[in-house]
């Protein structure tokens, strides 16, 4: 189990595997994210995207999907995030894209007002099987320390 004092500011990881179906974007977006290009082959090609692609909350969530599973190989002691920021959805998601998940410690400060955990930055990128980076985002989360600071 990993816990706040094993994180080190610089440290890096890749990991994840997934594949985009088109039956997936559709239903995700018939239920969350209606808008044409997501749903309908023509419409798609009458915009920027030229052919379906995935709503970028889907993308979120493909790429939660990997951390999840991530934490299952490799457990933390994570209790929760207070949030992420700087979502940017650089390019579209298509069926039949591979994505994995890059990351990179940024931050890791303890928390004074609850000596028992910690709280740990990471910037992330979600990239499809060719190496682009189709998403960035930046998560925090909060994760307990082996013993209580002392501080």
């Amino acid at each position: 189990m990993k816990h706040f004092e094993d994180f080190k500011v610089g440290e890096t990881d890749e990991f994840g595997h997934y594949k985009v179906t088109r039956e997936e974007v559709i239903d995700f977006a018939s239920r969350y994210d209606p808008q044409p290009f997501h749903l309908n082959d023509e419409a798609a090609a009458q915009t920027y995207f030229g052919k379906i692609s995935a709503s970028g909350w889907h993308t979120c969530g493909m790429t939660m999907r990997m951390m999840v599973d991530r934490g299952k190989e490799n457990p933390v002691a994570g209790e929760g995030s207070p949030g992420v920021d700087q979502v940017r959805w650089k390019i579209p998601v298509y069926p039949g894209d591979t994505l994995r998940v890059r990351s990179e410690v940024i931050a890791a400060r303890p928390l004074k007002s609850r000596p028992t955990h910690g709280v740990v930055t990471t910037r992330h990128e979600t990239v499809n099987q060719n190496g682009d980076v189709v998403m960035t985002f930046e998560g925090a989360v909060l994760i307990r320390r082996r013993a209580p600071s002392q501080d």
